[in-house]
């Protein structure tokens, strides 16, 4: 089985956190699929961020390569632009077929020293930002009959195995990774109620470390082999088969990339 063509056809889709990495790599395979693509991000235009990447580049790319995509800058912890996100790709690329909900703002604190404007933040944005987006789109999504949510997740969300605990698990990922298994069981739970609609809802998390420019902002790829090291395209590629495959079966997942791929008979694309 594979994804060839433009699948998504006709489709709106709303990717969240597309101004870099893995968003932004999903957000063009989605265009080169045939989607009409909203790209958002707080991140508008090169240099509004330390980090390289914007919304506007994302588009650009978009629409350089043929393909149609929007621009909808929005900060996903506040509700207010949660709201007006939805409300605005809505008015401009019409009723939002396929969510995917990639945006994250992470702070690498150990649970003693994490503040509480830190948690709050990261709580908006990958917990109740999602849940919400959700609440947002789904209705419209069961009068057509059909729609697709993807949640972007970690293999963070997996336990710690100890002890002895593997050094480094000190770090400061225990928010993260409690954000990213609320993620995973909103994502299982949500399945379950919308099967019957014809809405398929699953999370994808990279099997490797994919080297984005958050990634090595922190430093979470030095000394990491190759061999550990997956390319955005296998993200990219699996989160189309999630939102083009069939509701009736392929949902409720909390699915890894290469597996993904390997089960459903999808080559592992190159690195663009």
């Amino acid at each position: 089985m594979g994804v060839e063509g433009t699948p998504l056809e006709g489709k709106v889709a709303l990717v969240t956190g597309a101004s870099r990495g893995i968003g932004e790599a999903i957000a063009r395979r989605f265009a080169a699929a045939g989607a009409a693509v909203a790209v958002s991000a707080r991140t508008v235009e090169e240099g509004d961020h330390p980090l390289p990447g914007s919304v506007a580049t994302t588009v650009r790319a978009i629409v350089d390569a043929g393909g149609t995509g929007v621009a909808v800058a929005a900060d996903l912890a506040r509700r207010e632009d949660r709201e007006r996100l939805v409300a605005e790709v809505t008015r401009e690329l019409g009723p939002i077929d396929v969510l995917v909900n990639n945006a994250a703002v992470t702070y690498l604190e150990p649970v003693v020293d994490f503040t509480p404007r830190h948690w709050d933040t990261m709580v908006e944005v990958q917990v109740r930002a999602p849940f919400e987006l959700a609440q947002l789109v789904v209705p419209g999504m069961r009068e057509r009959g059909r729609g697709w949510v993807l949640n972007i997740s970690s293999g963070a969300a997996r336990h710690p195995e100890g002890p002895p605990y593997r050094r480094g698990l000190g770090g400061g990922g225990t928010v993260y990774g409690m954000c990213k298994a609320a993620l995973e069981r909103f994502t299982t739970g949500l399945a379950a109620e919308e099967h019957s609609h014809g809405i398929a809802v699953n999370a994808l998390s990279p099997a490797a470390l994919v080297a984005t420019p958050g990634v090595r902002h922190h430093g979470l790829d030095k000394g990491v082999p190759d061999e550990f090291i997956e390319p955005v395209e296998s993200m990219a590629e699996a989160a189309l088969a999630l939102c083009t495959g069939t509701p009736d079966t392929l949902t409720g997942r909390i699915a890894y990339s290469r597996a993904l791929l390997d089960e459903l008979g999808i080559e592992v694309p190159a690195p663009a």
